[in-house]
């Protein structure tokens, strides 16, 4: 037996061992998902075990150094406990921002200091995050942002809005991007992080079409962001004014969580699932598109896995997010609208507890931006066209 064979037996007991059977059912509700932070609290039993777990072994963040409170995986190996752990239909132990947005960018940019503070914090779900990007006139065009930073020496001095700030009522910190430099649109921004509770911040959630209100105005007047922490923390990553090189880093990592680039429900076939839950044999039209939806899925997972491992050799090319996160998109669109399609007009129910108070409809209503948040499905196509296709502008 291989390495990477044992690795895997291994893998494969300790799941069994360790993941309780409720935390392999399908997502139902927001309670289902554990998001962390010092807000947080369990639903149940089941998962406080499994994200304990998870927690202790490392695989809340599988791939990071054990030292910043990963489990060291190589690349091999953290694919293996990937297919493990889809295998057995197993949720997530650990939602976060963190996870997918700001760790890689701390472990590209961060002080050996941050590195350590703030990713042991993330893998142990003890800090829950928020983005701080666009806002209100900068959306696609994210450069053009206007929230200020005054600089005090010791302190900047924060005012300004942002918008779509997902969760921003629900988080301890911000990873916020702050102009510094008015006199240079590129090398004018800082990439700073502080507390939510900082006095002069505050959060209106805005409520959604799906009835929901995941999406935040977040308002900066006055807010005090020191340089330093007490404990010798820089306030910014990176340097003073070169922020943006952080953010685009950061934005290819979010625009692959948007694209669910790593398999999960969004790439999921769903066919058979929709066929059983029907209980009698679907409009032949119907089943034809549910089939296409799924062969397209098993390309995309399969797509995901080569960039991936593009990625992990130095070969990939830096516009590859753009492309998952426009394709996965559109298919986490068709997934949903499928699922309504199928259930017919019981589908659009939205208050009963028979329905989980319209779980199917509001989701639905929620992937409609997808092809929004992250860079319009637009921008991604025009960034695919010129950096991948090259073919010439207008």
């Amino acid at each position: 037996m291989s390495d990477l064979d044992q690795f895997r037996s291994e893998t494969r007991a300790w799941l069994e061992a360790n993941c309780p059977p409720e935390m392999r059912e399908p997502v139902r509700d927001d309670a289902d998902v554990y998001w962390g932070g010092r807000k947080a609290t369990f639903k149940n039993d089941a998962q406080k075990a499994w994200f304990e777990a998870c927690r202790d072994k490392g695989y809340t963040v599988p791939a990071w150094p054990t030292e910043y409170g990963g489990a060291g995986l190589s690349p091999a190996e953290a694919k293996v406990l990937r297919e493990e752990m889809s295998r057995i239909n197993a949720r997530s132990p650990l939602s976060s921002f963190g996870i997918w947005m700001l760790g890689p960018a701390l472990l590209q940019f961060g002080t050996e200091q941050q590195k350590l503070k703030y990713l042991n914090e993330i893998a142990r779900g003890e800090i829950r995050w928020c983005q701080g990007y666009s806002e209100p006139g900068s959306g696609s065009d994210l450069v053009s942002l206007q929230t200020y930073g005054e600089d005090k020496g010791d302190h900047w001095i924060v005012n300004g809005q942002k918008i779509w700030t997902s969760y921003a009522d629900k988080a301890d910190w911000i990873f916020c991007l702050v102009r510094t430099d008015k006199n240079d649109k590129y090398r004018g921004i800082t990439f700073m992080l502080f507390d939510m509770e900082t006095p002069g911040v505050s959060t209106k959630p805005i409520l959604l079409i799906s009835g929901n209100s995941p999406f935040c105005e977040t308002f900066f007047d006055d807010v005090e962001v020191p340089k330093q922490y007490g404990d010798g923390i820089p306030a910014q990553v990176g340097e003073v004014n070169r922020g943006w090189d952080v953010a685009k880093y950061l934005l290819g990592h979010e625009r692959e969580m948007i694209s669910g680039a790593d398999g999960g429900d969004r790439t999921a076939a769903i066919g058979a699932t929709l066929t059983r839950a029907a209980g009698a044999p679907l409009d032949p039209v119907l089943r034809a598109e549910l089939a296409m939806f799924d062969v397209d899925a098993l390309a995309y997972a399969a797509m995901g896995e080569k960039f991936l491992d593009e990625v992990k050799v130095g070969k990939a090319h830096p516009a590859q997010p753009n492309m998952m996160k426009y394709a996965g998109t559109e298919l986490n669109k068709r997934r949903h609208e499928l699922i309504m399609a199928a259930g017919g007009s019981a589908a659009l129910e939205w208050d009963s507890s028979e329905s989980s108070e319209g779980a199917k409809p509001r989701a639905w209503l929620r992937t409609k931006a997808n092809s929004i948040e992250g860079g319009t499905s637009e921008v991604m196509l025009n960034v695919i066209a010129k950096r991948i296709l090259e073919l010439p502008g207008a």
